[in-house]
């Protein structure tokens, strides 16, 4: 094992670390135009560093792709109904804080602020 693989896996796993709290917070908001293209680079890190031989690196990268994964999936600020075509979709928002969307149905009628007179 040569050092530098070490090296970056601790760095990706302490990105993990840092990104983990936006993935609990239910008022997060990151847009996709940030999330997709970190989940395409760690993506594309991973391949590169197995491909190497880096095999804990590819891991690393791989932990923070899926990371930036589930980010763009349940944080973005956008409609969150990319859930409602996946297998489940609605039980894995309730499991990750997502918040329910409402009734395309609804009262369009009631007035949502709060003392707006």
């Amino acid at each position: 094992m040569i050092w530098q693989d070490l090296v970056f896996l601790v760095g990706s796993m302490t990105s993990v670390m840092f990104l983990y709290p936006t993935l609990r917070d239910k008022a997060s908001r990151v847009p996709r135009a940030t999330s997709i293209p970190s989940m395409l680079i760690g993506g594309v890190y991973s391949l590169t560093f197995f491909t190497l031989g880096m095999h804990f690196s590819a891991f690393g990268s791989f932990a923070a792709c899926t990371m930036w994964s589930l980010i763009a999936l349940f944080r973005n600020p956008e409609d969150e109904s990319i859930l409602a075509g996946l297998p489940f979709g609605e039980r894995i928002g309730q499991l990750f804080g997502a918040s329910p969307q409402p009734h395309a149905g609804g009262d369009d009628s009631v007035d949502t602020a709060p003392n707006s007179d």
